[in-house]
C-alpha cells in the first residue's frame, strides 16, 4: 500500500473527528475519568461485552468498588456476583489480582508506564496503553476491534488478509498533537463502530479476524451455569454432575475443573466446591 501524504492524513483526521463532533458518544462514564482505575474497570469489562449492557454494569462496580484499595480487599464472591452478566468471569479474578498487585508492588500507586501496566494480571499491550492514554495523556500506540475496522476500510479497500504490522504504521502516521490523543481514540472507536451498521464489516479482510463461537450450548455457558450454582451453597462434584445428562455429565465436569484452575472456586473438607 502506499504511504498517504500529509494531505489524505488531514482529510481522514477531519472526517474521524467531524463523525465524533456529531455521533460520537460523548457520555459513556468512562470518558469522563481520567483515573487509572476506573478506565482500567472500564476496558476490563469492554473486553467481549457490548457497550450498553457495561455501562450499568461499570456504574454499579464502581459503587461497591470506588477504588482500587476497596477492589483489593474485597471478596471474590462479592466481586463474582457484581460481575455476573458481562460474561467472561475469569476478567473480575484478573482485575481484582491487578487490584492486589498494585496495592502490594506499587504501594498503592497506579504505574504509568504502560511496560509497568502490561505486567499486571490480565492486562495486554492493548489494555496497557489504553489506560496510560485515557487516564494521562501521551502518544501510545494501540490498535483494537472497531480501530482495526476504521483503517482497513480507509487504507485497504483492496486488500485481504490484512495484518496488524502493517495498519500499526498508518496509526502512528496519523495520531494527532498528544494533547488529543484521547479524543481520537474515542472517535475511532465510535467511527470503527458505526461502520459495522452501514457496511460489510472491514474486519473480514484482516488477518486476525476470528468469528466468535456462539454463546448458547458452549463450555462458557456451561461454566457460569456451574458457577451460579455454587454462589449460594457448597455442593459436591456428584450433586453438581447430577443435574446433567449423560452426554453433558462429561462437559461438565470438565467445566467443574477449568473453574477450579482458574480460581473461580476450590474444594473444601469432604469434596465440597465452594467459591474462594
Amino acid at each position: 500500500m502506499k504511504k498517504p501524504d500529509a494531505r489524505k492524513i488531514k482529510e481522514f483526521q477531519k472526517k474521524i473527528f467531524d463523525h465524533y463532533k456529531k455521533e460520537g458518544r460523548h457520555d459513556l462514564p468512562w470518558r469522563k475519568t481520567k483515573d487509572p482505575y476506573k478506565v482500567l474497570v472500564s476496558e476490563v469489562m469492554l473486553q467481549q461485552t457490548q457497550v450498553d449492557r457495561v455501562v450499568p454494569k461499570y456504574r454499579e462496580f464502581l459503587k461497591a468498588f470506588p477504588n482500587m484499595v476497596s477492589l483489593s480487599d474485597a471478596a471474590n464472591a462479592e466481586v463474582l456476583r457484581l460481575w455476573s452478566g458481562l460474561g467472561y468471569n475469569r476478567r473480575a479474578l484478573y482485575l481484582k489480582r491487578a487490584a492486589e498487585a498494585v496495592a502490594s508492588s506499587f504501594g498503592g500507586k497506579f504505574p504509568a508506564d504502560p511496560d509497568v501496566l502490561e505486567t499486571l494480571p490480565g492486562v495486554g499491550p492493548y489494555t496497557a496503553r489504553a489506560v496510560a492514554t485515557f487516564s494521562r495523556g501521551g502518544s501510545y500506540i494501540f490498535i483494537e476491534t472497531n480501530i482495526r475496522r476504521v483503517f482497513i476500510h480507509a487504507f485497504f479497500s483492496r486488500s485481504a488478509a490484512v495484518p496488524d504490522k502493517d495498519i500499526i504504521p498508518l496509526i502512528r502516521q496519523t495520531l494527532p498533537k498528544a494533547s488529543r490523543t484521547r479524543e481520537w481514540y474515542w472517535a475511532l472507536m465510535d467511527y470503527g463502530s458505526s461502520l459495522k451498521k452501514m457496511t460489510a464489516n472491514p474486519n473480514r479482510r484482516s488477518a486476525h479476524y476470528a468469528k466468535q463461537s456462539a454463546f448458547k450450548g458452549s463450555l462458557r455457558e456451561l461454566r457460569g451455569k456451574i458457577l451460579r450454582q455454587c454462589m449460594t451453597a457448597r455442593l459436591t462434584e456428584r450433586a453438581i454432575i447430577a443435574g446433567y445428562g449423560p452426554k453433558d455429565r462429561v462437559r461438565a465436569k470438565k467445566a467443574l475443573e477449568s473453574l477450579v484452575r482458574d480460581g473461580f472456586l476450590v474444594i473444601g473438607p469432604g469434596g465440597y466446591v465452594k467459591i474462594s
